[in-house]
């Protein structure tokens, strides 16, 4: 299995996806003035998000409602409530964070990251392995409930102060929740999907699944870019625990969405999605909610670990190594 592994990861590397991360992070670490106007970075994000809950509505509304989907949903819900629990748990030993800090990186390691996410539906795509459309309403999913457990560690674990002083935030981070723009647009168009079915899709196929690789690889440099620079100006808090943390996290979270598939009895394509929304780190819609609820905790540790250090290693080893596992069992 390593050799299976470790080939899978070196095609990984050599696709152009993972390339053109890489071109932007050395250009981030170099120091060039090689930059994506944030406009232009939005319309890609917005792309993307788009284009994959259309087609999973539409795979949904092909292979019917049914207890897998349910199952599957469920399970979602509980691996991204649980989750932080165990990371908040693998900081306090492994690190020197304190409990604020420790409570916000661990509601990054329970929600999940959708630019991974659709980078493993682009390896499935390359190896000709089939998978469950409806997988992105559980990333929808697993969004929120990593951001209440973060809010409960840190309520258990911090000064009553500051307890007092977040809960005056609720009302805004409840919107925060809830509005946030991915999760608007992701759960939209796979509404849409749902309801517009493959004639919907056949009628704006041209748009939304030849150009798909070639705006994912203009997003990844953009992310190249943005974690080279985090990388950069935030070395110095990268401690060696913290690293070992970024990198041990998601191969725990991986086991435990491998768990969860094999229970619900999802096909190999579909167990390594769930995999890797376990095995992701959320850097979009976390840290807007913990610049609202946990304005204390610094940003600089929570996304540079999720951007720069899980990221990073979940692109180039870790989805090969869910592969495969879900490929073995």
């Amino acid at each position: 299995m390593v050799d299976t592994i470790l080939n899978l990861a070196a095609q990984n590397l050599l696709s152009p996806i993972i390339l053109f991360f890489a071109l932007g992070l050395a250009a981030a670490l170099v120091r060039s003035d090689l930059s994506v106007p944030e406009a232009a970075a939005k319309t890609l994000s917005i792309y993307l998000l788009f284009a994959i809950g259309f087609k999973g509505g539409v795979s949904v509304s092909d292979h019917g409602v049914d207890a897998t989907l349910v199952f599957s949903l469920i399970a979602g819900l509980i691996l991204s409530f649980l989750l932080p629990f165990v990371a908040f748990g693998l900081l306090r030993v492994m690190t020197r964070l304190d409990a604020l800090d420790a409570a916000a990186v661990a509601g990054h390691y329970g929600s999940i990251s959708i630019v991974t996410f659709v980078a493993a539906t682009s390896v499935l795509q390359s190896q000709g392995i089939a998978s469950e459309g409806y997988l992105v309403a559980v990333a929808a999913v697993m969004e929120a409930p990593a951001i209440l457990s973060a809010l409960w560690l840190a309520a258990r674990f911090s000064t009553q102060a500051a307890n007092e002083g977040r809960a005056q935030d609720s009302k805004g981070l409840l919107r925060e929740i809830l509005f946030n723009g991915s999760i608007v647009l992701l759960v939209g168009s796979f509404v849409i999907g749902f309801l517009s079915g493959p004639q919907g899709l056949s009628d704006i196929e041209s748009f939304i699944v030849a150009p798909f690789k070639g705006v994912l690889c203009l997003f990844l440099l953009d992310m190249g870019l943005v974690a080279g620079r985090g990388l950069r100006s935030s070395a110095h808090y990268l401690r060696p625990g913290l690293i070992l943390f970024g990198i041990v996290m998601p191969i725990i979270g991986s086991f435990a969405g491998l768990i969860a598939a094999s229970m619900i009895g999802l096909s190999t394509g579909g167990t390594v999605l769930l995999m890797t929304l376990s095995a992701s780190a959320s850097y979009i819609a976390v840290p807007a909610a913990m610049r609202v609820a946990l304005p204390e905790a610094n940003p600089s540790i929570y996304l540079t670990m999720s951007l720069g250090i899980t990221f990073p290693f979940n692109l180039t080893i870790g989805i090969p190594l869910y592969l495969s596992l879900a490929q073995v069992i």
